[in-house]
């Protein structure tokens, strides 16, 4: 379970919630919403370069796919791509 810290705490100890994110990613809630969330820049880079290979891999599916004389509707496809990468 990701640990939670309100954005008003947040703010107060800010230097507390760089050192937890260095650990674990941290939640941001505001009014009981969460609203960011906090992490490590190696926890974002290795997050950044999946996002990355996910739509590499997508974008190789497709052109395959062309290749062989299939296509798709370009809209359906990057609203499925963009769901699928969240």
């Amino acid at each position: 379970m990701m640990k939670t810290m309100p954005a008003a705490e947040a703010k107060t100890n800010f230097g507390a919630l760089l050192d937890a994110a260095q650990r674990e990613p941290v939640t941001i809630s505001k009014n009981g919403r969460p609203v960011a969330v906090m992490m490590s820049i190696q926890d974002y880079q290795a997050h950044a370069a999946l996002k990355r290979e996910a739509l590499r891999t997508e974008l190789q599916k497709g052109l395959k796919q062309l290749e062989r004389g299939k296509s798709a509707d370009g809209q359906a496809f990057m609203r499925k791509l963009l769901e699928e990468l969240g």
